[in-house]
């Protein structure tokens, strides 16, 4: 039986889960961490652990399987590392958002926002995987969405003041994009006292459940950037 090896990369700490496996498995990254050092950590963290291809969740924006900038809180090196050789087995790399996105997904129109350090974002139509950059985009008075309801938003704000900016940012996002519902995941969802209308929580560990998801039939054309030609 084939099986995924699902790997969600953050800023802290990287993660590591298989499908016949319940508990997840972690080390520390940071601001030093190279794609080399993250292969090496993997590989002795998933010792007896079996598993045939691998996801990868990387907070970086992510085309033709490869990440176009390096992670902005780790380390150089992730543009042009052969990740598929490294690992010895094919991989396919979608930005940590999407990722959390495709686990967290039910069905038609749904948005993904991920309330962490800054500010994830996906589209999901119908199992088409639509990667968003929503955070740098001018929201108010020279500052961007996750100037407000990321991290240094919650910090500047307080959690009242805060709150009121996710429940804003969620009614404008809504209404440009005419999603069937948002999902609001990452760490700072347990700040909220309450979610905004048309929204459910969701969870970081669907990151797992989205990598392995990558791999199975309903999800087999979602990810059209991997390129599966056979390394020489």
């Amino acid at each position: 039986m084939k099986s995924t090896l699902a790997i969600d990369i953050g800023g802290t700490h990287v993660k590591i889960r298989i499908p016949s496996e319940m508990e997840k498995r972690e080390f520390e990254s940071g601001p030093t961490l190279t794609p080399k050092q993250m292969v090496d950590g993997v590989k002795k963290l998933s010792v007896g652990w079996k598993f045939d291809s691998i996801s990868i969740g990387l907070p970086a924006p992510i085309r033709n399987n490869k990440p176009v900038k390096n992670p902005a809180n780790l380390g150089p090196g992730w543009m042009d590392f052969d990740y598929d050789a490294d690992f010895g087995v094919p991989v396919k790399i979608i930005n940590d958002a999407a990722m959390q996105a495709v686990g967290s997904y039910k069905a038609g129109r749904m948005l993904f926002l991920g309330l962490g350090t800054g500010l994830g974002s996906c589209l999901i139509v119908d199992h088409s995987i639509v990667p968003l950059e929503l955070a740098h985009m001018p929201y108010r008075k020279g500052k961007t969405f996750e100037d407000f309801v990321g991290l240094r938003g919650l910090k500047k704000l307080g959690k009242k003041r805060w709150r009121k900016q996710v429940s804003d940012v969620c009614d404008i996002l809504y209404a440009a994009l005419l999603p069937d519902e948002i999902v609001i995941g990452g760490g700072n969802v347990k700040n909220l006292k309450e979610l905004p209308e048309h929204c459910r929580a969701g969870d970081n560990a669907n990151a797992f459940e989205g990598g392995f998801r990558l791999w199975q039939k309903d999800w087999e054309s979602a990810v059209p950037e991997y390129d599966d030609t056979p390394k020489k």
